[in-house]
């Protein structure tokens, strides 16, 4: 009898280390429609590969965190830096990783890592704009890369000034952000005009310090944040005429990012508790100095409009190392209300 549970006990045994072993397979991918869903790009922290994609579901409020890992069936990288839609794709800039992710826009399915390397050396990829079925990359290395976004591949590369930043498609020119970041406090001050016809670029243009966030108002022009040396030289907005492509303007008011926003521009202050200003094209003034309240907001990070929407998102990093937060509004200012993301949220996607 004592060997009879001896020998059923062994075979309990066996059979609990043999599905011990056993790996799980991964969740395959959904291929249910991202038809009205959010996807918010989380930056993550810098060398720690942990940057990840969101999706919240508006209607019933339900969010996804591994949305990028369940899709793809590996993690996003490190440093998540910028995406957007184009076509039946989705770009994810991925920086420290030197990666571009192609997502099918209507699945979220991987389509495509595009690995940004030169020489064995990372580009570092930073923002993304598009015009005439090219996708064009802010590469940290002094380069502007040409995407085909038919056949994924890079077909040129155009030369700018020192690190350039974000970037901005305005009619049949490209406008670059040079910032040279890296070699603070010698930054650079210009903004690279290149011509989509040549792809070279055809003037600099100096603004200020440090070059940043850039976009286009209702008017054509550009808009450009300098962001100082963080000291004697406080941070800017500007103006560039694009008929002329000389600059037009410089604003008495710091800034640290804009977004286009109904044709008029919202212009966010990140220093201290943080300030969303309105600036009206049409007046060429600040139409508001506190468009809408930014307290309770723990650490205001990034905002979009996205005013054919009737949204606008303010991003809360939280304090940088908890997960983070998106706040909702409508284009009044209005507060919606607020969805629990991944660690540093920087950019919405609605599809």
């Amino acid at each position: 009898m004592l060997c009879k549970k001896l020998f059923i006990f062994t075979l309990v045994l066996v059979a609990f280390s043999s599905c011990k072993k056993k790996e799980m397979p991964p969740c395959p991918p959904s291929m249910e429609s991202l038809h009205g869903k959010w996807l918010v790009l989380n930056e993550g922290l810098f060398q720690h590969n942990n940057s990840s994609i969101s999706q919240i579901d508006p209607n019933s409020g339900i969010a996804t965190h591994t949305f990028f890992e369940v899709q793809v069936g590996r993690p996003l990288g490190d440093t998540g830096n910028d995406m957007k839609r184009y076509g039946n794709k989705i770009y994810v800039v991925v920086n420290v990783s030197s990666t571009i992710e192609v997502l099918d826009a209507k699945t979220g399915v991987s389509i495509q890592q595009i690995s940004m390397q030169e020489n064995g050396q990372a580009k570092q990829p930073r923002y993304i704009d598009f015009h005439n079925g090219k996708a064009f990359i802010s590469c940290y290395d002094g380069f502007v890369d040409v995407l085909d976004t038919v056949s994924l591949t890079i077909t040129n590369r155009i030369q700018v000034g020192s690190n350039p930043d974000h970037l901005k498609v305005a009619g049949n020119r490209l406008y670059v952000s040079n910032s040279g970041g890296l070699n603070f406090p010698n930054v650079d001050s210009t903004v690279s005009v290149v011509s989509l016809t040549s792809f070279k670029e055809i003037k600099k243009i100096t603004v200020g310090l440090n070059p940043g966030s850039i976009t286009v108002g209702g008017n054509g022009d550009i808009y450009v944040v300098s962001r100082g040396n963080f000291g004697s030289f406080p941070s800017r907005m500007h103006r560039i005429e694009t008929l002329g492509d000389t600059k037009a303007e410089d604003y008495p008011f710091s800034a640290s990012q804009l977004s286009e926003f109904g044709g008029n521009i919202l212009i966010f202050e990140n220093e201290g508790q943080g300030s969303l200003k309105l600036f009206d094209i049409s007046t060429n003034t600040l139409a508001s100095n506190d468009f809408l309240s930014l307290s309770g907001i723990v650490t205001p990070y990034k905002i979009q409009g996205n005013y054919s929407e009737n949204l606008l998102f303010v991003m809360d990093a939280n304090g940088y190392v908890n997960s983070g937060y998106v706040y909702i509004f409508d284009v009044s200012g209005v507060f919606i209300r607020k969805e629990h993301v991944g660690l540093v949220p920087t950019a919405v996607l609605v599809l």
